[in-house]
C-alpha cells in the first residue's frame, strides 16, 4: 500500500464485502458464545427470524414506506430552498453578509430540540416530521452550497466578462456549471444526514415508520427487530448512496463521483 495510490474496482468490492462479514462473524461470536446476554443483544439468526417476521405478519414494509416518503419529502423541501439561496449568497457578496451569520448560528441549532415546538405548531402528524427533516437539512446546504459556489475560480469569471458576459449570464453559465458537480455532492452527503433526522422524528410522537418500530421494540426488549431495522436504515441508505453516485457520474461524467 502507498499513500493515494488507487486500487481496482474488484479489490475494492472484496475488501468492503470482507469488513462486513468480519463485522458478522465477531457479532456471531458474541451472542453465540454466551459473550454478551442475548437479551440486551440478540444472535444474528433471530435477529433474522424477527426481521422476517416484521416484514410478513407485522407490515413493516409500509413503515418503510412511510420513512422513505418523510425522508425524500423533508430532504426536497430542503433542497428545493437551500441550492438557489446558496447559489446567491457565494455569488453576490451583500446577500451573503446578510444571511451568513444566521445561517451559521441555524445550523448548530439540533434539530431535535425543535420537535416540542413543531409538535406543538404541526401536531404529530407528517407536516412535523418534513419539518424536523427540513430544519436539519436546510441550513447545512444552504452554506455547504456558498462555499462550494463562493470559491469558483476567478479566471473562469474574467474570461466570461472578457467574453462580453454580464452579471446574470456569470451566475447561469459559469458559476452553477462550474460547481454543479459539487452541489450534487453535498445533496449526497446532506441526504446521509437527513436519515438521522428522521428516526429522532419517527422516535417522539409517531404510530408508523421505522423509528416507531424500534421504540415499540425496546419497550419489549426485542432486540432483534431493533437491530433488523437499523440494518434497513443502513441497507436504504448505502443504496441511495450508489443511485446518487451513479446519477452524478451521469450527469457530469467529466467529475469523479
Amino acid at each position: 500500500m502507498r499513500p493515494l495510490e488507487p486500487i481496482g474496482q474488484g479489490m475494492r468490492v472484496v475488501l468492503g464485502i470482507s469488513f462486513f462479514v468480519l463485522f458478522v462473524l465477531g457479532w456471531a461470536y458474541a451472542t453465540f458464545g454466551g459473550y454478551v446476554s442475548r437479551t440486551f443483544l440478540a444472535d444474528p439468526l433471530t435477529m433474522v427470524t424477527d426481521g422476517w417476521t416484521l416484514l410478513v405478519d407485522q407490515g413493516f414494509l409500509l413503515d418503510i414506506g412511510v420513512t422513505i416518503w418523510r425522508v425524500l419529502g423533508g430532504f426536497v423541501l430542503a433542497a428545493v430552498v437551500a441550492v438557489p439561496l446558496g447559489i446567491l449568497m457565494g455569488a453576490y457578496k451583500p446577500i451573503e453578509a446578510f444571511f451568513e451569520p444566521f445561517v451559521s448560528f441555524a445550523r448548530y441549532l439540533p434539530a431535535s430540540a425543535f420537535i416540542p415546538l413543531l409538535i406543538l405548531w404541526a401536531g404529530i402528524g407528517e407536516v412535523q416530521k418534513l419539518l424536523v427533516i427540513f430544519i436539519g437539512s436546510v441550513f447545512q446546504i444552504i452554506l455547504m452550497v456558498a462555499v462550494s459556489v463562493g470559491s469558483t475560480r476567478r479566471d473562469l469569471v474574467e474570461a466570461a466578462y472578457t467574453l462580453g458576459a454580464r452579471d446574470r449570464g456569470i451566475v447561469r453559465r459559469v458559476m452553477i456549471p462550474a460547481n454543479a458537480p459539487d452541489i450534487a455532492e453535498i445533496l449526497r452527503l446532506v441526504l446521509g444526514w437527513a436519515w438521522t433526522y428522521v428516526i429522532v422524528a419517527e422516535l417522539i410522537g409517531s404510530s408508523s415508520g421505522i423509528g416507531h418500530m424500534i421504540i415499540d421494540s425496546q419497550a419489549l426488549l426485542a432486540t432483534g427487530q431493533i437491530i433488523f431495522g437499523i440494518i434497513v436504515i443502513g441497507v436504504i441508505g448505502l443504496v441511495s448512496d450508489f443511485l446518487f453516485k451513479a446519477l452524478n457520474r451521469w450527469f457530469f461524467p467529466w467529475r469523479l463521483a
